[in-house]
């Protein structure tokens, strides 16, 4: 929508002017995995095909329609976790919508958790930095490597070959 990078904070503020009258996918899985990758597709293609659309009304759809299934997914999974407690982490727990409608949980018993918005990150970012400090550390690895989500700094070396 022409933001630049990064576009959360501009969505963020622009959404609060909006009404979220726009209907935008979700993914409907049966596990706990789910891509927001339709999401943007949809809202992308909503912007090429209709310039004049509301901007602000987009934007708090974009927000309401993620931060649902946000919140669907993480009550599956404290619920097969049987947990209380929730945090929010990376980029997008800067985000104001987000933050309230979590916060609401709380009245069903949940204690929920996130940083101050200078200290929400792209995860982008710090994976991007790992990697650069590891290849400069003479990690290499080639293209079998596989993601290993639950996998700290410290290891890298351990499934890295040079």
């Amino acid at each position: 929508m022409g933001f630049g990078y990064p576009g959360g904070p501009k969505i963020d503020k622009l959404a609060k002017e909006g009404a979220p009258t726009i209907e935008l996918p979700k993914s409907h899985l049966d596990n706990l995995d789910f891509s927001f990758s339709g999401i943007k597709t949809a809202v992308i293609n909503l912007h090429h095909k209709n310039p004049d659309i509301n901007k602000a009304d987009l934007c708090i759809s974009f927000e309401k329609t993620i931060t649902e299934e946000l919140i669907e997914n993480t009550l599956k999974a404290a619920k097969q976790l049987g947990v209380k407690t929730i945090a929010l982490a990376g980029g997008v727990s800067a985000n104001s919508y987000i933050r309230n409608e979590f916060l609401k949980l709380q009245e069903k018993g949940y204690e929920i958790y996130y940083p101050q918005p200078i200290l929400c990150t792209d995860n982008a970012a710090m994976i991007a930095s790992a990697g650069y400090y590891t290849y400069l550390a003479g990690y290499h690895s080639d293209l079998t490597l596989n993601a290993v989500p639950n996998l700290s700094v410290c290891q890298l070396g351990d499934v890295s070959s040079n």
